[in-house]
């Protein structure tokens, strides 16, 4: 197939519609969008449709762009996404992104379901009887794949906060999140991978969220081709910056 032909051929798959054509308002830009994203990087790599759609909705949920978190809400569900797959990928963006954003984009997701015709609320993923569990679970995923390197970096805290500001990284991010089921913990780690990449300025966050995605066991080229991906929403320069400040991590054997 020719660009023109892949493109169209993955428009249909994810959005049921046709490539754009040189009609209407900015015709021309689209066929610019369409034929890149969806004519040259969905077919660069080894993600198929469902992983390319997962990674787009964490990377538009970090930039607020839910009118297009809309729509491949709609994609990600053609793709083969689960409801459940799709509102974990969102839920999971709270500890990085913050509790307001993530409700806005929690909001336009469930729209788009319900446009769907998908009955709300989904069914729950919590995996915990009690909050006492919240810590050591979240603990025992957290350790084999990040170590205790944050307890120990924050013994300066004053007071409290030297126990408590670890303790509420383990129990939000790995106990409140992680534990859920509905979303491979491989894929939980390769996504917030993204998900750091296009809120740029958290290099140091990223390098140590590829060491993680490995150990979750996503390859060097998975990585690679989920920020290519995301590169296409974040922009080039936020795809160049994670792969700079990864490279001794993402280009060994």
């Amino acid at each position: 197939m020719d660009r023109k032909e892949r493109t169209e051929q993955k428009m249909q798959e994810l959005f049921h519609t046709h490539a754009a054509g040189p009609e209407g308002s900015d015709g021309g830009f689209m066929q610019i969008l369409q034929g890149y994203i969806f004519g040259d990087v969905c077919y660069t790599g080894s993600l198929d449709n469902r992983m390319r759609e997962l990674v787009t909705l964490t990377v538009l949920a970090t930039l607020s762009a839910l009118p297009q978190l809309k729509a491949h809400v709609g994609a990600a569900l053609n793709a083969g996404c689960t409801p459940v797959e799709i509102r974990e990928t969102v839920y999971q963006c709270a500890p990085f992104l913050g509790f307001p954003q993530t409700l806005n984009a929690i909001d336009a997701m469930d729209q788009a379901l319900t446009a769907a015709g998908i009955s709300l609320p989904l069914p729950d993923q919590k995996t915990l009887a009690s909050d006492e569990e919240r810590y050591e679970k979240g603990l025992a995923i957290q350790v084999p794949l990040y170590g205790t390197g944050i307890r120990d970096r924050y013994t300066w805290l004053p007071g409290d906060f030297a126990r408590a500001v670890p303790r509420f990284l383990t129990e939000l991010c790995f106990g409140d999140f992680a534990t859920r089921s509905g979303l491979a913990g491989k894929t939980r780690e390769l996504l917030i991978v993204v998900l750091l990449a296009a809120l740029g300025g958290a290099e140091t966050q990223l390098k140590s969220h590829v060491e993680g995605a490995l150990k979750a066991g996503n390859t060097r080229e998975e990585l690679v081709c989920a920020l290519v991906h995301a590169g296409c929403y974040m922009g080039i320069p936020r795809l160049f910056n994670a792969l700079n400040a990864c490279r001794e991590l993402l280009s060994q054997p």
